[in-house]
């Protein structure tokens, strides 16, 4: 009885683990492409395009995971 009334007080967490997933996913791919190609990313724009998507998926998981605790 109580562990049900401690399952059902947990939060649900699926929110942290796909943005987590999607942040590892990110940095695995950026980094792939890093390392085979040396001019990457492209000018000034493709940089800031990368830092930005870095930056909200960063935030996400930020937030996912402190609203999920």
């Amino acid at each position: 009885m109580i562990s049900t009334v401690l399952a059902a007080a947990e939060p649900d967490k699926t929110a942290w683990y796909i943005a987590g997933a999607v942040l590892a996913g990110w940095a695995v791919i950026v980094a792939f492409i890093g390392i085979t190609q040396p001019d990457f990313p492209p000018g000034k724009a493709g940089r800031a395009g990368v830092i930005a998507i870095s930056v909200i998926l960063v935030a996400a998981a930020m937030v996912s995971a402190v609203a999920t605790a």
